[in-house]
């Protein structure tokens, strides 16, 4: 039977299926009171990992986070991103991983969750201008100061993330993965092996699983959805996926969250697995 739970970085034990925040609509008294009863809808269901980054909104989907689940329950895990800053000539947002800006991130991350210490902190992107050993260095000097946990990575190589874990200890990995995109498996396969959560985003290809007629098939045959397939298939695919699926709608995220109970036969997974080849 797959389990439910996992352990990242053999400490934080969390629900597998967890919540990408990007998608949480900040700017409205509307729009906020919608974005805080999905919110706080997913921890009624039992999530109990929220993902976020100081990119969406440039801090306001954190702030969003805080207003609607502090005081944190007992158990709830909000992991959030830094690296990314307007940066550009014209204040676009691009890749910065310059220790001060880090830091600077991490201190209002801090104020804005309104935590003395994320449990789990994620490289949003690897900078290509500043040396990995300064990024990360920077990451690891703040966990020794004890305003981080745990450091993850997202959108990295195998060359990289072994590169990075002769650094610093890497907790997390967060690559894009689903059904039907596959690119980062050499990736899924180096985090089970080194027992690294491994948090895919867009982890239902924004719909184009539900396009592929075997899923539909398959979804047909379980009376299920396409998106409770996907989601099903990623948390049977290893033990230390854990997957994100995102929305600003309370019946879809109901839905997203049903896939926990879906069990796929052997048979619907090897028709499903062809899908990658």
């Amino acid at each position: 039977m797959t389990s439910t739970m996992f352990r990242i970085g053999g400490e934080l034990t969390v629900q597998r299926l967890g919540f990408g925040a990007m998608r949480l609509p900040t700017g409205s008294a509307a729009d906020r009171e919608a974005s805080t009863a999905v919110a706080r809808r997913a921890v009624e269901l039992g999530v109990t990992l929220f993902d976020t980054a100081y990119l969406y909104g440039g801090g306001a989907n954190e702030e969003l986070l805080a207003d609607a689940l502090h005081p944190y329950p007992d158990g709830l895990l909000v992991t959030t991103k830094v690296g990314v800053a307007r940066s550009g000539p014209s204040g676009e947002w691009q890749l910065d991983g310059r220790p001060d800006v880090l830091r600077t991130q991490v201190e209002q991350a801090l104020r804005r969750l309104r935590v003395e210490r994320i449990e789990l902190l994620q490289l949003h992107r690897i900078d290509p201008e500043t040396p990995l050993a300064d990024q990360l260095g920077t990451l690891r000097d703040l966990r020794s100061e004890g305003k981080l946990g745990r450091i993850g990575l997202s959108e990295v190589t195998v060359t990289e993330l072994d590169e990075a874990r002769k650094i610093v200890d890497i907790a997390s990995v967060q690559n894009r993965y689903n059904l039907v995109d596959r690119e980062h498996e050499p990736v899924l396969e180096a985090c089970e092996a080194a027992g690294i959560a491994f948090l895919p985003w867009r982890p239902v290809a924004a719909g184009a699983s539900g396009a592929r007629a075997e899923v539909a098939a398959v979804a047909a045959e379980l009376g299920a959805t396409a998106t409770q397939v996907a989601l099903a298939w990623l948390l049977g695919r290893s033990p230390v996926v854990l997957p994100i699926p995102g929305t600003a709608r309370i019946d879809h995220l109901e839905e997203n969250l049903a896939a926990a109970h879906l069990r796929l036969s052997p048979a619907h997974r090897d028709r499903l697995d062809r899908l990658g080849r």
